[in-house]
């Protein structure tokens, strides 16, 4: 168990009353508390394993402070691109930074909420979150970190006994409050809206934070030099869409606001895992033009980025950001490789290794075949032979128009091959996470206050993720 290590690093930000950075808020005061989800493996990992279940309810329910840490939660401010529209009416409406202490490796976290209660950017808002939110935000994070994704992760959620009136979904529907633990809250939209009030002082001031405290535990920090920031945020962007990619997962809503510069996956509403390759496949229902399908997220990714790169003109040369922002594709294009690499349990060789990832995401594009399924029977490469011979795909894979991607698997090498045999292998289907998975487990906590079909879905996410090993 680590030790808790408070570190309310935000506040050296600084600067006088009014800041461009944040405002002082306070949490909701809801009617009742009661706990449906504690995580228990970052709880440990990040010094807070000993808290009472009592004393959990009071920090992360009553946002009463942890010792030595931020005295009031502070709502941070920002602008953003809401799909390509810019908004500078927006900042945390119904969520606040309440915490940050220190991993064992010394990096920076943070706990943001959500559903917390109203602030002065709820705007017509109520500031609370469903129950069903928060459990959909459980499992998403749970897959991802399970897949090998760099995502935030969900460490508390407290029903807190209010009916919400919601459009989208059966009303009254119940209320909960979520943590969120992250590396970062800094989003593009946080720079946005410095870019749109022309503050180059307090810009800087921001670029020199980020670089200190959210690049590295390095209490020297990183280079501060913007065009440097630039160039690794451009890297750590395409990294993770080329992870989503190789986890079939659709974020939906990849606004300006929703992406920030750890290259982190966060903030989740209306997402969806794909069940095949389908570039045109959309998670949310009013995302009517497919602005971020499944095909488009790279492609949302860059353009995010020339927004942020744009911000920095404010101190660094136009040239040197271009020239930045020019290495996405080939960012992403490697990351690519790793990412289906690695999920295929194979390592990388070099010359082959394109020619591997453009044949296997051709065929699962062109075949329709579920990408969870063909990554799992050929988890291993040529070492699972035997395994993809039995699946349900069999006949798929001996086909011609799968020959060339099948040769390439089976001649890449193994990733350590002992993890074949993991009991989770011994089975012919993967843990998946598809629509109609989720709604099957919120059906059984609406309709009859169960919480079962979630806990079995841990329990299966769990032993995927001893598997894999990532």
């Amino acid at each position: 168990m680590s030790d808790y290590v408070a570190d309310p690093a935000i506040l050296t930000l600084g600067g006088p009353p009014p800041s461009p950075f944040f405002d002082a808020v306070e949490a909701a005061a809801f009617p009742t508390l009661i706990l449906r989800y504690r995580n228990r493996r970052w709880d440990a990992r990040v010094g807070l394993s000993g808290l009472s279940d009592a004393d959990w309810l009071d920090h992360f329910g009553r946002f009463h402070p942890l010792a030595d840490n931020l005295k009031a939660p502070l709502a941070l401010r920002y602008h953003g691109h809401q799909f390509r529209n810019y908004n500078p009416d927006i900042g945390d409406g119904r969520g606040f930074l309440f915490a940050q202490l220190r991993d064992e490796a010394g990096r920076l976290l943070d706990f943001g909420t959500k559903g917390s209660g109203q602030t002065p950017y709820s705007r017509f808002g109520d500031g609370r979150l469903t129950l069903k939110g928060g459990v959909r935000e459980i499992l998403a994070t749970e897959m991802l970190e399970a897949l090998g994704v760099y995502t935030s992760k969900t460490f508390s959620l407290i029903e807190t006994g209010e009916a919400l009136q919601r459009n989208d979904e059966p009303s009254p529907t119940r209320a909960c409050v979520l943590v969120r633990l992250s590396h970062s809250h800094i989003r593009f939209g946080t720079f946005q809206r410095l870019a749109f009030e022309q503050d180059a002082e307090a810009m800087a001031r921001l670029v020199s934070y980020c670089c200190r405290h959210l690049e590295t535990s390095n209490p020297s920090g990183m280079d501060a030099d913007p065009v440097a920031f630039f160039a690794r945020v451009v890297a750590r962007t395409a990294r993770l869409v080329a992870d989503w990619t190789a986890a079939g997962f659709v974020h939906g809503v990849l606004n300006t606001d929703n992406m920030n510069v750890t290259g982190e996956s966060f903030d989740y509403g209306p997402w969806r895992f794909a069940p095949s390759v389908d570039p045109e496949f959309t998670a949310a229902y009013f995302d009517q033009t497919g602005l971020y399908a499944f095909g488009r997220q790279a492609e949302a990714g860059a353009w995010n980025l020339a927004r942020l790169g744009g911000c920095l003109t404010l101190m660094a040369s136009v040239d040197g950001l271009n020239d930045a922002l020019s290495t996405y594709t080939e960012h992403y294009q490697s990351a690519l490789s790793d990412a289906l690499f690695r999920r295929l349990g194979l390592q990388r060789s070099g010359a082959g290794d394109a020619a591997l990832t453009a044949a296997l995401l051709g065929w699962l594009e062109a075949s329709r075949a579920p990408l969870e399924q063909v990554l799992f029977d050929w988890f291993g490469g040529k070492e699972s032979d035997a395994r993809a011979a039995a699946s349900p795909l069999a006949d798929l894979y001996g086909a011609p128009a799968f020959a060339e991607a099948k040769a390439l698997i089976r001649a890449a090498p193994p990733d350590r091959p002992s993890r074949l045999a993991h009991r989770y292998f011994s089975g012919t289907a993967p843990c998946t996470m598809l629509i109609d998975e989720v709604e099957a487990i919120w059906a059984k906590i609406a309709e009859r206050d169960d919480w079962s079909a979630l806990e079995d879905k841990l329990r299966a996410i769990a032993a995927m993720r001893e598997a894999y090993n990532y």
